[in-house]
């Protein structure tokens, strides 16, 4: 293999393919947000209750203070979309990144798998990971390795795939040949603004998480304001409605992923099951799965507010 960025870029394409992930981009290191734009979002308070945002900002922002000497950041992407259906009477809707186990284990692997590639391509490469769970901005690097662009729902959308699609990256002191972004192709519609029952996409590009329908009933550990209680639409865990009405989702196919595959009773629990359930039965019911984020009281909130009960 050549030592050359181009070919060790294409090399680490073809093996992300290689183990599983549907979409790759890489982009060189630097500034990632030039235009405070986290800034700009924290100080209208649109991060609610998420206070680590504010605390981990500046790392955030500069990835060479995670990992100094950093060159590439390489951003992989996978599908775990799954077709929807209505529910029946007496259940509530869970979103669907959430219907099978937990996509933080099932992608760990093959991402220090593509890690460890890497390595080998120089002596002494380092390399370092996220997988929504450590300071990057994930979405600002995936627009900016061409993975997709950022659309007016603040979400990362491909023309080839949509948005069902998780996002992870991989740092790295290695130089590789970095890709374009692509010019964003939401246009004038504004089928996501308009669809979201609580008004939470206050411009394009920008949540607001106090009114989001996912932040409240996953993140929230404090009762749900009655702006978004009283329009929750039977969603019990997360919301998918802004991804639903998207254009770009009509190409989104199944996931072949195993470890994405539907979990019994995932994606549409019955809601009086889960108001009543004991905490060792939520425990042992949602084990392995992003369900538990939202906790066995806030699970038991959601579904006590969909009965009417709270």
């Amino acid at each position: 293999m050549s030592d050359s960025p181009a070919a060790r870029a294409e090399a680490v394409k073809q093996h992300a393919r290689e183990l599983g992930f549907d979409l790759c981009g890489i982009a060189a290191a630097g500034p990632i947000d030039p235009e405070d734009r986290l800034g700009a979002w924290l100080a209208s308070g649109y991060h609610a209750e998420m206070d680590w945002m504010a605390r981990t900002k500046d790392i955030r922002q500069d990835v060479s203070l995670r990992l100094p000497g950093v060159r590439s950041v390489v951003v992989v992407a996978r599908n775990y979309y799954h077709e929807g259906r209505d529910p029946a009477p007496g259940q509530g809707k869970v979103a669907r990144y959430a219907w099978g186990r937990d996509y933080h284990k099932v992608l760990k692997k093959p991402l220090h798998g593509l890690g460890e590639f890497i390595k080998t391509m120089e002596t002494g490469a380092q390399c370092d990971y996220s997988i929504d769970a450590q300071p990057y901005l994930e979405r600002a690097w995936a627009a900016k390795a061409g993975v997709g662009w950022i659309g007016k729902n603040s979400l990362v959308l491909n023309q080839d795939i949509g948005s069902y699609f998780f996002l992870a990256v991989v740092a790295t002191t290695v130089e590789l040949q970095p890709d374009k972004p692509v010019i964003g192709r939401c246009g004038t519609c504004r089928a996501c603004i308009e669809v979201c029952p609580t008004q939470a996409i206050v411009a394009d590009g920008v949540m607001d998480s106090n009114r989001c329908i996912s932040f409240q009933t996953i993140e929230n550990r404090r009762e749900i304001p009655i702006a978004v209680s009283d329009n929750l639409e039977g969603w019990v865990f997360g919301c998918d409605l802004c991804q639903e009405v998207c254009p770009w989702n009509r190409f989104s196919t199944e996931t072949d992923d195993p470890g994405f595959a539907e979990r019994e009773g995932a994606a549409y629990p019955d809601l009086r099951e889960l108001s009543e359930m004991d905490e060792a039965a939520f425990d042992e019911r949602f084990a392995g799965s992003a369900i538990r984020r939202a906790k066995h009281a806030g699970m038991q909130r959601n579904a006590r507010l969909l009965l009417g009960e709270e």
